[in-house]
């Protein structure tokens, strides 16, 4: 039999880790929870998390400095959702420019939470639209689809599982613009209600940081103005 999905419950008021533990658990997820940041690191390490649920305020180490450490790893980590009780755009922002799959407002009902964790999985799992590779593999932008890999001139990229989803399905589709809008029906998909335009564009941010060589003049992830984004092949 395989092994159930392992989520990490990190929360320091003892209610909502209860909640949210009983929730996931008749959901068929195994759970184990932390109640601060320190906490939260140690089962990172000890336990492998499949999916993490982050709450931004907690003792010790606060969760904005838990998603550093989880995605300057080697392997950036499994994915997150970030539980606020701040509801700002800039709050938002912060937490998705730093690398974080999902945001969640409090007060939320657990069968919400559950919903996002279900659609943030699927999405690390699927395998995105197939995309055309660079004819030399050791030079210039090259996405993987079937290792859900990318390149840069041979350097490997650690992209959040949105991050290559994204890349992957502007790549597959060369010199075609898309809007902020058609992309989050494209990409998001069932998120899409739930989430801002904004978030496309601080995406797109985040992938020109990590894949363009001088991400103020983008090589591979063109703006159109007045209308949307477009890869160059």
């Amino acid at each position: 039999m395989a092994a159930a999905t392992r989520v990490l419950v990190v929360d320091d008021d003892e209610r909502i880790r209860t909640l949210l533990s009983w929730k996931l658990e008749d959901e068929g997820y195994a759970v184990v929870c932390a109640a601060d940041g320190a906490a939260a690191l140690e089962r990172l390490g000890a336990d492998r998390p499949d999916l993490v649920v982050l709450d931004l305020s907690l003792p010790r180490l606060g969760g904005l400095d838990v998603l550093r450490r989880v995605r300057a790893g080697q392997d950036g980590g499994p994915p997150v959702i970030i539980l606020s009780g701040r509801n700002g755009e800039t709050d938002r922002i912060i937490g998705l420019d730093l690398g974080a799959d999902d945001y969640l407002v409090k007060p939320f009902s657990p069968a919400e939470l559950a919903a996002r964790v279900r659609s943030v999985l699927r999405r690390a799992a699927r395998p995105a639209p197939a995309a055309v590779p660079a004819p030399d593999p050791g030079v210039g932008l090259r996405v993987d689809v079937q290792s859900r890999e990318v390149f840069v001139d041979g350097r490997a990229v650690e992209l959040t599982a949105r991050e290559f989803d994204l890349l992957a399905f502007l790549v597959a589709h060369p010199r075609e613009v898309f809007t902020r809008a058609q992309l989050l029906t494209r990409v998001w998909a069932s998120d899409a209600g739930w989430q801002g335009e904004a978030t496309v564009t601080e995406h797109v941010h985040r992938i020109r940081s990590k894949v363009e060589p001088d991400p103020s003049r983008p090589r591979w992830l063109r703006t159109v103005r007045g209308v949307g984004y477009r890869a160059e092949p």
